[in-house]
């Protein structure tokens, strides 16, 4: 299957980055391949949309290597599971996870209160501050990374 997405500008908005990943993801499910083609520069008789405003709100990077995250720049002081929802959220964006999900995946099992999630989103949304909700809830379903979430992932310091 080829699926071509029309990305014009010279910078690409951190949804089609989103976008681009999520796409990879799935085409790794079944060990397919993703290429990125540089699109020809739009003609005249090619209307150019407006480009989107950038995105607001509180900038959030993971330094998965020293396990710190920095808010604006300045160190946040998250407990170990704090941290690994976190990341575990920014590594999947667009992605909608239910509390048994999480349990699992951050936590390690599954025998745990679904409540567990919630007490912990809720104290990890209180020290990320209330500017923006970086996790939001799907009600009736679990928690999903914002789409206007600024979270960057860092390997190394």
């Amino acid at each position: 299957m080829t699926l071509a997405i029309p990305l014009t500008g010279d910078v690409v908005s951190p949804q089609a980055h989103r976008l681009l990943a999520a796409v990879r993801e799935l085409v790794e499910l079944s060990r397919g391949t993703v290429t990125v083609e540089q699109a020809p520069a739009p003609g005249p008789e090619t209307v150019e949309e407006p480009a989107e405003a950038p995105l607001e709100g509180p900038e959030v990077r993971l330094l998965t290597s020293s396990r710190q995250a920095l808010l604006e720049g300045e160190a946040l002081p998250l407990t170990r599971l704090e941290f690994d929802l976190l990341q575990y959220l920014a590594e999947r964006p667009r992605r909608v996870f239910t509390r048994a999900q999480l349990l699992a995946a951050v936590w390690g099992y599954e025998r745990a209160g679904e409540r567990t999630v919630d007490v912990h989103v809720r104290r990890l949304r209180l020290k990320l501050g209330g500017h923006l909700p970086l996790i939001t809830t799907v009600y009736g379903v679990g928690y999903r990374l914002a789409d206007d979430a600024r979270i960057s992932i860092l390997p190394h310091d």
